[in-house]
């Protein structure tokens, strides 16, 4: 309510009330707008987090690797799996003991622990590592496989 015109005549004050405000037209007009914005921006969030999380994958797959190349560099062989990378394999040579941990625990999916990292070693001298990102590109197959858990591979890694 605002007061304006404020007049002073000889005997008596008069004052002229004027109301403004939003009609209910513009008030569900601009709801709608905001309405949209927020629709949008949760679709555009989405895709990052689904981003965000293939990165955090991709990052684990490279601690992984690393310890397994710090491993190979100790015991002159890549680990057959991933259990004698978080502790030495048993082989107790001077460079490669029993004590020595190379990973503290193997990382999992960020999304689902039904998705699995893939390690494979046949014989020691070459490795793989595998993993299903969600914006993923073509199947990757380790061991033989393209399975990672419940999801496909289709990221991998591979020894230097």
């Amino acid at each position: 309510m605002k007061i304006s015109n404020y007049t002073r005549q000889a005997s008596a004050s008069k004052f002229q009330i004027t109301n403004s405000g939003f009609t209910l037209i513009e008030l569900l007009v601009t709801i709608s707008i905001i309405g949209i914005l927020i629709g949008l921006s949760v679709f555009g969030l989405q895709g990052a987090r689904q981003s965000a999380r293939d990165s955090r994958r991709k990052a684990d797959l490279e601690q992984i690797r690393s310890a397994v190349e710090i491993y190979k560099a100790d015991c002159n062989k890549y680990p057959l799996s991933l259990g004698s990378v978080l502790k030495g394999d048993g082989t107790s040579t001077t460079s490669c003991l029993d004590s020595n941990i190379y990973l503290s625990s193997v990382p999992v999916d960020p999304i689902s622990p039904n998705n699995d990292y893939k390690y494979y070693s046949a014989d020691g001298t070459a490795y793989e590592l595998c993993a299903a990102l969600e914006q993923g590109g073509t199947t990757v197959t380790c061991e033989e496989s393209s399975s990672c858990g419940t999801s496909t591979c289709n990221y991998k890694v591979t020894n230097p």
